[in-house]
């Protein structure tokens, strides 16, 4: 399969490119997906008026934390040559790690806003993050970034790219951190959990999840391999979240603390 696509329309210098769409699609799926989540669970304390403040919030966080995220791991000599790059999204660049710092800040403030426990407000955001996510990854690839390494132009899953055949990463990625995180938290929440757990839980798959792909994703060219010929920073990055969330699940069956409680 060969691909080549431009933005989605454009008017003189001006470009909507599929990528932002994308952003789009994610904040609206997770408000209308933690407004029916809300109504179905009035046990727990955040209400669907509540939803709208979080989507605000998580945008906000999301897109500052991402950009400045990006410009201090992978984009560092730019940034010191020039500061105001940093305010030019325009241009792409946006990173996921910093993105979940920028949302986990935006959280806890909002849960001190409305005086609810940090995890409780993670675990009912955790599982729509993921319509994110996976809307993300179309974007990258409709956008035709992130691209895979190299693969036999007769694999089923090759795609074309600039005559050259590629792993198409960034669908693997819609599938694992998109559609297989959702329906499993999604699954995962249909009983009550104790605190912590969804977002243990939203750690682990995601953190496994990227470190797999990473093996066979082209690594940053501003940054290569980092160690091994093989170590990439997203491995590098995600690896650690696995960890953490382990943790989280541990103590979540420790303490054995419900949201309604």
């Amino acid at each position: 399969m060969a691909l080549s696509i431009g933005p989605l329309f454009g008017y003189g210098p001006l470009e909507v490119r599929w990528y932002g769409l994308m952003y789009l699609v994610g904040f609206v799926g997770g408000w209308l997906g933690g407004r029916a989540w809300a109504r179905k669970n009035p046990l727990q304390p955040i209400r669907p008026a509540h939803v709208d403040d979080i989507v605000f919030y998580c945008a906000v966080g999301a897109i500052l934390g991402g950009r400045v995220g990006y410009m201090l791991v992978y984009g560092l000599s730019e940034l010191v040559a020039d500061p105001l790059s940093i305010v030019k999204v325009w241009q792409g660049g946006m990173s996921f790690h910093g993105g979940l710092l920028g949302v986990i800040s935006a959280l806890w403030l909002f849960g001190r806003k409305i005086k609810a426990p940090f995890f409780v407000v993670t675990d009912f955001v955790a599982p729509w993050t993921a319509i994110g996510l996976g809307a993300g990854r179309l974007g990258n690839f409709i956008n035709g970034e992130l691209w895979g390494k190299p693969t036999s132009p007769d694999a089923p899953w090759a795609v074309i790219v600039d005559g050259q055949a590629r792993h198409a990463t960034q669908l693997y990625e819609l599938f694992l951190e998109g559609i297989v995180l959702f329906l499993v938290l999604w699954w995962y929440n249909r009983k009550m959990r104790p605190v912590m757990a969804t977002s243990g839980l939203f750690l682990v798959i995601y953190g496994v999840s990227r470190v797999l792909v990473e093996f066979v994703r082209e690594p940053d060219q501003q940054m290569g391999y980092l160690a091994l010929g093989w170590v990439t920073m997203g491995q590098v990055l995600s690896a650690p979240m696995a960890v953490a969330g382990v943790v989280l699940l541990v103590l979540a069956y420790r303490r054995r603390r419900f949201a309604a409680n």
